[in-house]
């Protein structure tokens, strides 16, 4: 089945006050086609959940430059100031959630399991709030799953049924995020016929992906 959709059409599914997971690092394997999509239709009051807030004007940053972001849940936002600035303000709610754990709650979120225990955080300000168990004389943090209204997905390359491939270290949290919402916006460098990626390259299998956004035009074609 083609699953390949326009660009604006797609990001018009996405409400106002949607959850969103966004895959990349720092910007790198960030779907920027659907988040400068985002900004142009005027989204806002968005849940992101994200590795980072990656850096002004570039990737998740451009989501926090327009103010359309009311809560954040990350592993570090170090390299954005106008997110630091913002949850100062209290214009923002800010997660903070140390970066194996966010890749193991959004994991437990698309597996279905009720959570995640770990070590990380015992002890500090990580902890507060959460329940502690202890197992064999040693104390635990229950993290709960992640999941999401939509993930939006970039890809290096995708067939025309939407199977995903990656490049290198861009592939990042996509493959996880692309398991914990309940629908898949996907956009791919490349789109090529069914049977050109290798099956042992395809990453995110078709099954999991919605919607794959048509390929951009460059000088008309």
């Amino acid at each position: 089945m083609h699953k390949a959709i326009g660009l604006a059409e797609a990001v018009e599914m996405i409400p106002d006050g949607a959850s969103l997971m966004i895959g990349g690092f720092m910007g790198v394997g960030s779907p920027h086609r659907l988040i400068g999509e985002l900004l142009r239709q005027g989204r806002k009051d968005l849940t992101v959940i994200g590795n980072d807030a990656a850096r002004p004007g570039v990737g998740i940053g451009r989501l926090v430059d327009a103010k359309v972001v009311k809560r954040m849940v990350a592993s570090h936002i170090g390299t954005n100031p106008e997110i630091g600035r913002q949850m100062i303000a209290g214009e923002t709610i800010v997660e903070l959630c140390p970066q194996g754990t966010l890749a193991e709650r959004i994991r437990a979120g698309g597996y279905g399991l009720g959570g995640v225990l770990t070590t990380t955080g015992i002890g500090t300000v990580v902890a507060e709030g959460k329940r502690q168990i202890e197992i064999e004389g040693k104390m635990f943090l229950l993290e709960l799953p992640l999941t999401a209204d939509f993930a939006l997905i970039a890809a290096h390359r995708a067939d025309h049924i939407g199977n995903l491939e990656y490049a290198l270290t861009s592939r990042n949290f996509n493959p996880i995020m692309a398991m914990a919402a309940a629908t898949v916006i996907a956009e791919a460098a490349e789109i090529v016929p069914v049977g050109v990626i290798p099956p042992d390259d395809v990453v995110t299998p078709a099954v999991l992906v919605d919607h794959l956004v048509e390929r951009e035009k460059l000088n008309g074609r």
